[in-house]
């Protein structure tokens, strides 16, 4: 019994662990969002989104979208609108840290914009 109630604890404590480092943000760190601003034309691309969401999103979200410590992705836009998916990464929802701070407002509605044709 002892042993049981060991792996449970520390069980619990890894997924403390994991679920703080999600959208851990560090101001003293290079920044993990890459410069989509640099595209030639100025405006933020799916190409540009799909790097967005790998340097901010992958730890809770998986690389593929379906989710782990957060929720599944791979067919939200069939859930949630544009509008709605970007008021949730800018502000945050839940256990879902807000990136309006990290990411910026072009970032933001591209990263909704193509989570949106994830239907």
């Amino acid at each position: 019994m002892t042993t049981k109630k060991l792996a449970i604890t520390a069980l619990i404590v890894l997924m403390f662990a994991v679920v703080a480092a999600c959208g851990k943000s560090d101001k003293d760190e290079t920044p993990s969002t890459p410069d989509t601003t640099q595209n030639g034309g100025g405006e933020t691309t799916a190409a540009d989104a799909e790097k967005v969401y790998q340097a901010n999103c992958i730890g809770c979200h998986a690389t593929d979208l379906a989710g782990g410590v957060g929720p599944n992705l791979q067919k939200v836009g069939g859930k949630l609108s544009s509008d709605e998916i970007k008021t949730t990464i800018a502000n945050g929802r839940g256990g879902m840290p807000a990136f309006k701070d990290k990411l910026s407002d072009t970032e933001i509605t591209a990263l909704s914009s193509w989570l949106a044709e994830h239907k």
